[in-house]
């Protein structure tokens, strides 16, 4: 029997252009790997993550989630997902909070990506 893969809620689906604003960037980042590359180091920050909301209301996709980073902060996520018609994903916005996690989170993505993305980019 074959084992389907399990799909990300939105990375398998970005645009080549697609636009990703969140709480730790100073400024939208674009496209489809960077995205890729940002959310997924922020993954790396993560010891667990709990989603506690996920529902999807005509073409946008909500999510909501609890996290501790490695740091042993604890932060909470907001996630909208826009799709086009198509199922693709044209905009991302993830909002975090409180702002200490979120400033401690841009800090080291900023360490992380050093080199791949603009270190202007994080807070």
């Amino acid at each position: 029997m074959a084992h389907e893969e399990e799909r990300h809620p939105f990375l398998d689906d970005l645009t080549a252009d697609a636009e990703l604003t969140s709480s730790v960037a100073r400024d939208t980042i674009v496209g489809r790997e960077e995205i890729k590359l940002a959310v997924n180091t922020v993954g790396t920050f993560y010891v667990s993550q709990s989603p506690t909301f996920f529902e999807t209301i005509g073409s946008r996709l909500f999510l909501e989630y609890e996290a501790v980073l490695t740091t042993g902060e604890k932060l909470t996520a907001t996630v909208v997902v826009d799709r086009n018609p198509d199922g693709s994903v044209p905009r991302v916005s993830v909002r975090m909070s409180p702002l200490g996690s979120v400033m401690a989170l841009s800090a080291r993505l900023r360490e992380a990506l050093s080199g791949k993305l603009p270190e202007n980019l994080f807070l």
